[in-house]
């Protein structure tokens, strides 16, 4: 999403403009195609409208498995389960998630793989399990590189890899 303006260090979460998210979803309104439901569901979740995202991504894993392809119903999932993250519903994020992961691999399609990889990361970053999210983030960083990912992907996944880090390092010492 061109909105990104960055990611917070410490959370992971992206750094958006709230005012220009909100304009873009007024100018989406209730357009009902994919890519429009799939832009709805995320910048509703930035903005903090969990209860509505959560809706929309319902919605909009329904509309990706009547009419788009396997991708699409993939890439859906995926948003659905960062939804659930957001909410606070770790298990089912990371059961979500991970199923799309794994197909995404098994059809050898890395980008999406990585994707997959690095949102499960989040969930395992939110749910403290820095171990886990490392895992995640450096499977993330390889298939990105694998697929040719772009720069600016391969250092969102970098910053995730040293945040699970630092993370991880300062709960051992503290354990």
């Amino acid at each position: 999403m061109g909105y990104i303006l960055g990611y917070d260090p410490d959370t992971l979460r992206e750094i958006v403009d709230p005012e220009q998210c909100s304009d873009r979803l007024d100018e989406i309104g209730e357009q009902r195609s994919l890519p429009s439901l799939l832009e709805r569901v995320w910048l509703l979740k930035v903005l903090g409208r969990l209860d509505e995202a959560l809706a929309v991504a319902e919605q909009a894993v329904r509309v990706a498995r009547m009419g788009g392809t396997r991708k699409d119903l993939l890439r859906a999932r995926v948003l659905h389960g960062t939804v659930l993250q957001n909410r606070g519903a770790h298990a089912a994020a990371i059961q979500e998630i991970t199923t799309c992961a794994e197909e995404a691999e098994g059809q050898d399609w890395p980008l999406l793989a990585a994707f997959a990889y690095q949102h499960r990361g989040k969930v395992h970053y939110d749910a403290d399990d820095y171990a886990a999210a490392r895992t995640d983030f450096k499977r993330a960083l390889f298939l990105r590189q694998e697929g040719g990912a772009p720069e600016e992907q391969l250092e969102s996944t970098l910053l995730a890899v040293d945040a699970a880090e630092r993370r991880r390092s300062r709960v051992s010492v503290a354990g």
